[in-house]
Formats: structure tokens, sequence, C-alpha cells
């Protein structure tokens, strides 16, 4: 079995955030403008420290003054300095590969795509290294491959992962998901108005959890919407159980009872794709994941507090991070355990599966 990966640096490259002032912005003072503009990412004082520190440019010259006067058009830039992202795995096995599309598994603790404090440390950079090492092996630019992620795992969930390698493998399985996730609001939509309702569904994905309780029943279908909710220390919110959300479909079936343990080890079929369905399914029918940080029974976060009024800064100026857990925490036991889909171009039947003795690929 292949492995790919390559050590992380021990800094990652900062990042840069551009804004361009309209007009109606002109004549705005620069840090009323971060400060109502991007309150999100800093309070007033860790903007304060950016300026201060010679992190921000206006039209490429560095401005330290706060109270600097803005004119429409300039182009202004946050540089944010280099930092020492959280540790996290950098290898990946690969399950399956060919021209169009790649599978990984994709160890816990490991973010795909760039988010928070994660920017370099994703699946993503290993991947774009791979493809820049076989370039640099004299591979023509039509040759190499630049796969992405189709899909998201949680930071905390291991397993599958399928990449596109091709613009059109990408475009064909985002659409594969996508499919697979309206079909259930279809379904629904058939089921209220009594009308046919028939998707033949180009892939699925198998999950395996360790929830808490016993699961007496060894089949459970579970269609409870999820919508998003606002949460301390998330600034776009959070997503949970709730009547007003979006339609979600988990079919769940029972592998094994530990009755001294008091957990069951259950297969997950999730015929949607909403964030955290799993975590939140099967915390909705009071069985959280064991582990989970987050979720507990009802479908809901177990706190609600308020973060401390501290209004304090990071070392960056950013928040503090949040005290409340947030959803990249880990500790979950949640495993993307198979894959079946149409292949994306020839249109064959693939199976990626995940085996005690290693992985299982075939074309069926």
């Amino acid at each position: 079995m292949e492995s790919i990966g390559v050590a992380w640096p021990d800094l990652n490259n900062g990042l840069t955030y551009t804004d361009t002032i309209s007009p109606s912005k002109s004549g705005s003072s620069l840090i009323d403008f971060y400060t109502k503009t991007h309150k999100t990412s800093a309070p007033l004082q860790g903007w304060l420290h950016r300026i201060h520190n010679g992190q921000i440019t206006i039209d490429s010259q560095i401005v330290t003054d706060p109270d600097e006067i803005l004119r429409g058009g300039s182009e202004l830039v946050y540089h944010r300095l280099p930092w020492r992202e959280p540790d996290a795995p950098f290898l990946l096995e690969v399950l399956y590969e060919d021209d169009d599309l790649v599978a990984l598994n994709k160890p816990s603790g490991l973010q795909v795509l760039p988010g928070g404090l994660f920017q370099q440390r994703t699946v993503l950079s290993q991947l774009q290294w791979r493809a820049q090492k076989r370039d640099s092996f004299g591979i023509s630019e039509a040759q190499v491959s630049h796969p992405v992620p189709v899909h998201r795992l949680g930071r905390g969930t291991s397993g599958l992962l399928l990449c596109a390698k091709t613009k059109l493998a990408k475009a064909r399985l985002a659409s594969y998901f996508a499919d697979g996730t309206s079909a259930v609001a279809n379904q629904r939509y058939a089921e209220n108005t009594k009308g046919p309702s028939s998707v033949r569904r180009k892939i699925l994905k198998v999950y395996r959890a360790l929830v808490s309780g016993i699961i007496n029943e060894d089949e459970v279908v579970i269609e409870q919407p999820i919508g998003m909710i606002k949460y301390p220390g998330v600034a776009k919110g959070l997503y949970a159980a709730s009547v007003s959300g979006k339609p979600a479909l988990s079919k769940i079936g029972v592998l094994e009872r530990d009755f001294q343990g008091n957990k069951t080890l259950v297969q997950v079929e999730i015929q949607s794709g909403r964030p955290h369905q799993i975590r939140i399914h099967l915390s909705f029918i009071g069985h959280p994941l064991i582990g989970d940080p987050l979720y507990v029974a009802g479908g809901h976060p177990s706190s609600f507090d308020s973060e401390s009024g501290d209004d304090g800064h990071s070392q960056d100026g950013g928040y503090p991070r949040p005290t409340r857990p947030v959803p990249g925490d880990c500790g979950y036991y949640l495993h993307a355990h198979r894959v079946v889909l149409h292949h994306p171009t020839t249109n064959e039947v693939v199976l990626t599966e995940m085996t005690k003795t290693g992985e299982q690929n075939e074309i069926l």
C-alpha cells in the first residue's frame, strides 16, 4: 500500500487578506474600517495590535496609524504573520488511484481543506505537494494532475476520502454528492404530495461509529432536519438538529452491542451530506458518539453558555480560542468505511472499502 505525505514545516507561510475601498467607505479611518468590516476576525485591541505591528499596507505602503483616512479605490492588505499550526498527522494511504480519481485513507486529526488555525496542515496541501514533486521529475503540465477533495470529512473523522484529479471528474463527483442530498428533499416532497420519487444514486458512503448506550432496534432511519443555530465562539453559527433546517436522512444498522460497556457499534449510510450529519443524528436519538466533545442527546451542543467577557486577544490579534467545544474538536469514534460509486468517466461501479487486513478495491 502506497503512503504519501511530507512532514509539516514548523511555520506556515502566513496569509494575506485584500480589500478594495468602495466609494461608500471613502473617508473612513483605517481602524473603523477593520473593526466594522471584519469584526469577527479580531476585537478592537487586536486590530490596533496588527496596525501598530506594521501588518497593514495601503497601496503597498505600510501604515501604522489607525486613524489614517481611507480613499475610494485604495487597496488594503492585512498580512497575517506565519504561525505554527496545531499538531496534525501528515501520512495518507492511497487506497485506489487511476487517471481520474484517488481514494485516500485520512487519519483522524487531519483537516481536509484550509480553515481556521489549519491553513497548511491539510489533505489539500499534501496533494498539492505530491503533484509538485511529480512535476519536478519532468512530467509535462498536461500530464500533471491537480487532485482536490470532492467532499469533506470532519477533522476527527478517519477513513475514505475521494479526490478528483481532473476538472471533469471533479464536476461529476461533486454532482453525485449534490444529487444525493437533493434526492432526500425530493423524496420528502414526493411523500407529502403522494407523487413519484425515483432517483438513482451514483455514490454511496457508509460509515462506522461507536456510540454511547445500547440501540435496541437492529435498524433505525433518522430523518431529522439539520440547520444553523447561533453558538458562542463560532462566528457563522453551528449545525444542529433543527425543525426549520434542511432535510437529512441517515440509515443506521447495528453491528455489535456491548452491554457491559454500554456502547454500540453501528454502520451508517448517509443519504444526504449535511455537515456533521452523523454526529447530530445519532445524538438526536439519544446515542451520541463516544468521545464527542460537542454534541449531546437531542442533537444539540453540550453548552450554549456565552464565553467570558474577556476583551483580550490572541498573539496574532485575533479572538482567543473558544473555551467551549467547537466542531473541529476531535475525540469521537467515526470512520468512513466504504464508498461505492459510478466512475466519473467509465461509469463502471467502483468499490473502495476498508478491511481488517487493509484496503479492498474492485471494479464491479
